[in-house]
């Protein structure tokens, strides 16, 4: 069936193709032709194939002359089909200033679609041109050859269009892909730069913060020209610096923000100090504030919160003005000062507002405190109408009632006595008045009945909801109620449903604070039978330690934000770790450092630990302690003992029990920890140059000095010293160790060090080294001086005495033995074996009888380790000089026996070896 179908087309083409020959007239231009299937279908390909766009320009030329041959107008078909004309680059497909994704796919529907149109067009007019064309009689392969030429170049073109759309769409989102990631490795840089530019800048800071602290010129005393290991000729000097006096010379307002307060908070740890020792009042609190303020600064900046906002919360905190009351505990104390700075702030904020809005807040004349929350809350609620204390004639148009309002921000102000006249004059808050009255006098330690009172009502408004029409400032009467109440449960619904109902967190702090009870046990189980959870100080400082410092300070913008919060909830020791990091420029550092001694005075780190604390972590005190304790050592690196003793004094007095430790009435643990720590400290500053002249004075064992103000026994003193003077020797400090124990009177044990410490420069002075003679020297001395006190010194025990005799000979002993050295180092060999011969208590006289042989034993191990020197000595020496009378052979046979009856001492084995070749 097909193939007859096929027959039947192909002898309609031919009929067509005939009646088509018939009816054109021959002409001279188009001469007829006779081709057959095959013939026609192999020109056709041939023609096709010369009008491909990638061919040479000799065979374009040819179909030119192709075309010109049949009658076609070459330019004008040239002229219709430029326009969809391909070019290398992509600024003809669409403009050049769509340069991103977006702006690409907006324009690219038109500017990809016109030279589709155009090529259409083109198609369209060369249709109409072919249709005249076959007018002209042409042939069948020519009507073929024209449309196979017009139909391969325009779809070639058209392809060509979609995919250079395609590479576009491809180029387009892999340059934006390129884009992202270097815009993010550029913005990663950057921040890694910053990162490290801060962390350059605070490390340097932390070295430099050390050498902007205030500077003393501390002389070098006598002890302090001796190294480490050496004995020298102790004598104290008193051109050690004890006082700011020979502190480098500035004007304070010159100096940076660091050592200004340095040098302020100094001198108030100063009067601190003194004050403690004589029993006398003293505010640390307001010292310290008083000093910030004297400096002048203000680096606050534009911040919400500065230094002299966190030193005025830390004065409230204590409340140093007034005397706690005997019924409330400490850390109820504490938040009630958190509390109340938190009004005072407010109090400020209401008067600043009544100031910038004087027409609204129409005052005159004298006012008193609920005139101004008045005029505060003409300004607030503005656009609510008139308000009920403003109303001339209630009956004519209602006013808004306030008196939820007032009694709220007089509550928020600290007008207490104010909030309590507007509720027992109000109808509307006549149940809460006595509510109210019992809490304020109480200082919040509500009774159990109250509590279930002021539940129930808080109860039913969380009940009721938001009424329509009711006033969305009446909320401050759940707020009441739940303050009152104190329930866990009441307080974490109410802020659940009402998530905007404190605006700063000055109010949400506040009203938190507010809500914290405290009970007695009967109370509290009395309380807790009832269902009534209540509020704690934890739950509060649980809750904010669940936000990051950065969420507080805003990634650092405003540093002090976050401290602040933990002062305000009672996290005391968290915010000085905090500012102990020293973040930022203005020396936080060292304000952390004298907060911490003002809590520790105060005696409430353990109360303000908080709620992070975990078990392990040394404890509150311990840990305040060592932040004021590595202060001090900061002092002490820069020379200046007097300023490190007094921070160290702080230190011990932290661990103490703060100002009971200075008096004696602290526990009995806490006074041990103290001592132990004072005896530690005060060991550091007697180890540096000039500590024993700042302790101990000119003369004696404190009374003179510093150390007599915290350690008033004698015998303490004493026992403090003789365990330094020990510390001292184990740590090769021997000139140190020598000057404690002769001020303390320890002639015996002194003695005793200069002997090993006379020993041991013999027997590098026998090895050749250079500092053995001055090192000598200067124990001679240091041994005669303690010998010369030893004579009139009023009360020496037998035993003691006894002692120093013993200690007395073996440094004559020694003393023989260095003479005999130094005989030899000169070269008068002669001279030293006749001091050799001369020894008592060697057995080395040629003309006297031997000794027995168990005399070596009885002599003391500092002069049995210069023998064998000394042997080797003596040999040398009887090489250099020429036996007349035969008494250096007598010498040297005394020295035979002397080793042969020693031979079990592991001596040398090339002195025994230099007597066999001797002999």
């Amino acid at each position: 069936m097909a193939s007859d179908a096929d027959m039947g087309s192909w002898n309609d083409l031919l009929h067509s193709s005939s009646k088509l020959l018939e009816q054109a007239a021959p002409s001279a231009q188009f001469p007829p032709l006779q081709r057959n299937l095959d013939q026609l279908e192999a020109l056709s390909k041939k023609l096709k194939a010369k009008t491909l766009r990638t061919e040479a320009p000799s065979q374009s030329i040819a179909a030119t002359r192709l075309l010109a041959r049949e009658g076609i107008n070459a330019e004008q078909l040239a002229r219709d089909l430029k326009s969809f004309e391909l070019k290398t680059t992509y600024e003809d497909v669409f403009p050049a200033e769509a340069t991103t994704v977006e702006e690409y796919l907006q324009q690219a529907n038109v500017e990809l679609n016109q030279p589709v149109v155009e090529v259409l067009h083109c198609l369209q007019v060369a249709s109409h041109s072919l249709l005249t064309w076959t007018s002209f009689s042409l042939g069948e392969h020519q009507l073929s050859l024209t449309l196979s030429i017009l139909s391969g170049f325009t779809f070639v073109d058209l392809f060509t269009i979609s995919s250079v759309h395609e590479m576009a769409m491809v180029s387009a989102v892999q340059e934006a892909q390129k884009d992202n990631l270097r815009s993010f490795s550029d913005y990663m840089m950057t921040v890694l730069e910053e990162d490290w530019q801060k962390e350059k800048r605070d490390f340097l800071q932390s070295l430099g913060r050390i050498s902007r602290l205030p500077r003393i010129n501390v002389m070098d005393s006598g002890t302090g020209s001796v190294r480490q290991g050496q004995i020298g000729t102790l004598t104290s000097s008193p051109h050690v610096s004890s006082g700011p006096s020979t502190m480098e010379l500035a004007p304070l307002a010159n100096k940076p923000i660091v050592e200004k307060k340095a040098a302020a908070y100094g001198e108030v740890v100063k009067d601190l100090n003194s004050a403690r020792e004589r029993g006398s009042s003293f505010k640390p609190a307001t010292a310290f504030k008083l000093a910030y303020e004297s400096l002048g600064i203000d680096t606050s900046g534009g911040k919400s919160v500065g230094m002299q906002k966190m030193w005025n919360l830390v004065l409230t905190l204590m409340n140093e003005d007034s005397t706690p009351k005997p019924n409330v505990s400490r850390k109820l104390s504490l938040v009630m000062g958190a509390r109340r700075h938190l009004e005072w702030g407010h109090e400020k904020y209401v008067l600043d507002t009544i100031q910038s809005h004087p027409a609204q807040a129409s005052l005159g004349g004298a006012v008193d405190n609920l005139q101004r929350i008045r005029a505060f809350l003409r300004i607030r609620l503005r656009d609510y109408g008139v308000l009920d204390f403003d109303a001339d004639d209630a009956r004519r148009q209602p006013p808004i009632d306030t008196t939820w309002q007032q009694i709220y921000f007089c509550l928020r102000t600290g007008y207490y006595d104010k909030a309590q006249e507007v509720a027992q004059s109000s109808r509307v808050a006549h149940h809460f008045a006595p509510l109210l009255t019992e809490w304020i006098a109480s200082g919040s330690l509500v009774s159990p009945r109250t509590v279930a009172a002021a539940s129930e009502e808080c109860e039913k408004l969380l009940r009721s909801g938001d009424r329509v029409g009711r006033a969305s400032y009446d909320k401050k009467k759940l707020v009441l109620y739940a303050i009152i109440s104190g329930s866990r449960r009441l307080i974490d619904r109410l802020l659940r449903e009402q998530p905007t109902l404190f605006n700063t967190i000055e109010d949400f702090l506040w009203f938190k604070l507010s809500a914290i009870h405290e009970w007695s046990d009967g109370s509290s189980s009395a309380v807790l039978n009832e269902g009534f959870s209540p509020y704690t100080l934890e739950d509060l400082q649980a809750y904010l330690n669940k936000f990051e410092p950065s969420y507080y300070t805003k990634n650092g913008k405003d540093p002090l934000v976050y401290p602040y919060v933990l002062l305000l909830s009672i996290q005391l020791l968290p915010a000085v770790l905090y500012l102990s990091k020293d973040i930022g420029d203005e020396g936080y550092g060292i304000d952390s450092v004298h907060i911490n001694i003002v809590f520790a005075d105060h005696e409430v780190l353990s109360e303000g630990a908080g709620a992070a604390q975990k078990f392990g972590v040394m404890d509150a005190c311990a840990e305040a302690s060592s932040i004021i304790r590595q202060y001090g050592s900061a002092y002490l690196r820069n020379g200046d003992l007097s300023m490190a003793l007094e921070y160290y004094a702080q230190a011990a007095a932290a661990v103490g029990g703060g100002e009971l430790s200075w008096t004696g009435r602290g526990s009995i643990d806490q006074q041990r920890q103290r001592t132990l720590m004072l005896k530690q400290l005060f060991t550091e500053l007697l180890l540096h140059d000039g500590g024993i002249y700042l302790l101990l004075g000119p003369r004696g064992t404190g009374e003179e000095g510093q150390l007599g103000r915290f350690f008033t026994d004698g015998k303490t003193r004493q026992q403090f010293l003789l365990e330094a003077a020990r510390q001292c020797q184990d740590t090769g400090l021997y000139d140190k160790s020598i000057e404690i124990q002769k001020r303390v009177g320890a002639f015996s044990g002194a003695l005793e060090t200069v002997n090993k410490c006379l020993s041991e420069a013999i027997c590098a002075l026998s090895l050749g080294r250079l500092d053995g003679e001055s090192r000598t020297s200067g124990l001679i001395h240091s041994g005669n001086d303690i010998l010369e006190a030893f004579k009139y010194h009023p009360e020496i025990s037998p035993q003691e005495r006894e002692n120093v005799m013993e200690q007395q000979t073996v440094l004559r002993q020694l003393e023989a033995i260095l003479c005999v050295h130094k005989l030899a180092r000169v070269g008068h060999y002669l001279d030293a074996l006749r001091e050799v011969a001369k020894l008592p208590f060697l057995p080395l006289d040629p003309r006297a009888p031997d000794f027995a042989s168990d005399v070596f034993n009885n002599l003391s191990p500092y002069v049995q380790t210069c023998v064998p020197d000394l042997l080797r000595v003596a040999l040398h020496c009887l090489d250099n000089v020429k036996d007349t009378d035969g008494s250096l052979r007598a010498l040297r046979t005394k020295i035979a026996n002397f080793l042969a009856n020693n031979v079990n001492r592991n001596w040398p084995s090339d002195l025994y070896e230099k007597v066999a070749r001797s002999l």
